[in-house]
């Protein structure tokens, strides 16, 4: 008879409750790590020149058309782009989901506490100098409104950890969010140019968030956070795998000692995997993959590091 493979269990960062005591070690860890790797006016994920008004300098390839600076133009014949001074101050929202199917994991974490740890380490550097945070949460159950968690945005450190607090401790519902309402109540009310940040595994239809997320981007610099499983991308050859759909309940037994099963699976998964990438890139946002397997604060490092190269490679010389 065949049986499934034994699986060990993920390492979780908090039990029950999400106790005190772990969220600060979480802090702790994410403090140690990423202190001191970003220096200047503004240190965070997305470091941007910032939107006051700053002098004029000739137009270069790569740099953003929206801040051609006319009237130069139009004076020396030449195009010109208008240079910007970094924000003082930056406004920060989060849309977490905690659909159901973040409920998973077969790496060292599952792919909830992975989503906690980010909201952790983006608190960590954002919150600094009058900087303010602020989240909105999907928790499963189809998408209704009651589904749906606001937190107001605020400065302080005392603050971002109360945030931290309700991300993590979000009851998760059967069902899974509305990713595009979601995402869609970063638009509403309109804000200051900030930044708006969208952490989930993506499994939802592009269709559903594609363009409320291009919206976003109209007047934010926008992250997106992909939180994945390796067991989402491929099937290992272990026999019958019992498996259960996180947000139905459903049990279906698969033949993973199939190798064409799992080919077309490892197929299926990458042009998935493909279509979220391109969405993201039509919308404009910048992306981040985390997996439950890798460790993913040195992911984050590596993806911040990157983000100020590219930045200073396309505004100096």
């Amino acid at each position: 008879m065949a049986r499934a493979a034994a699986v060990t269990p993920p390492t979780r960062l908090a039990t029950g409750d999400r106790s005190g005591a772990v969220l600060a070690r979480l802090q702790l860890m994410v403090t140690r790590k990423l202190d001191g790797l970003l220096q200047g006016d503004y240190a965070g994920l997305l470091p941007g020149p910032g939107s006051e008004a700053g002098e004029s300098r000739e137009y270069r390839p790569g740099d953003d058309v929206r801040r051609m600076d006319w009237p130069v133009t139009a004076r020396t014949t030449m195009p010109h782009v208008r240079r910007t001074v970094a924000d003082r101050e930056l406004e920060t929202w989060l849309a977490v989901d905690m659909s159901a199917s973040l409920d998973f994991g077969t790496g060292r974490w599952l792919k909830r506490d992975v989503a906690v740890a980010a909201v952790a380490a983006l608190a960590h550097l954002t919150v600094r100098g009058g900087n303010r945070i602020g989240a909105v949460v999907g928790t499963g159950g189809a998408g209704g409104p009651g589904t749906m968690l606001r937190l107001p945005a605020r400065s302080g450190r005392k603050e971002a950890q109360g945030l931290l607090r309700a991300v993590a401790g979000a009851e998760i519902r059967p069902g899974r969010s509305d990713l595009g309402a979601l995402v869609d109540m970063l638009n509403r009310p309109p804000r200051r140019r900030g930044v708006a940040v969208v952490i989930s595994d993506f499994l939802a239809p592009p269709q559903q968030w594609g363009r409320p997320l291009r919206k976003l981007r109209v007047r934010h610099d926008v992250l997106a956070v992909e939180v994945v499983d390796p067991r989402e991308l491929e099937l290992p050859d272990v026999g019958v795998l019992p498996v259960v759909d996180p947000e139905s309940g459903e049990l279906h037994e698969v033949q993973t000692a199939d190798p064409g099963l799992r080919r077309r699976y490892a197929e299926a998964a990458a042009a998935q995997r493909g279509a979220i990438a391109a969405e993201l890139r039509a919308a404009g946002a910048a992306h981040l993959r985390l997996r439950t397997d890798r460790d993913w604060l040195l992911d984050m490092v590596r993806f911040v590091a990157a983000q100020r190269h590219a930045r200073t490679r396309g505004t100096t010389r």
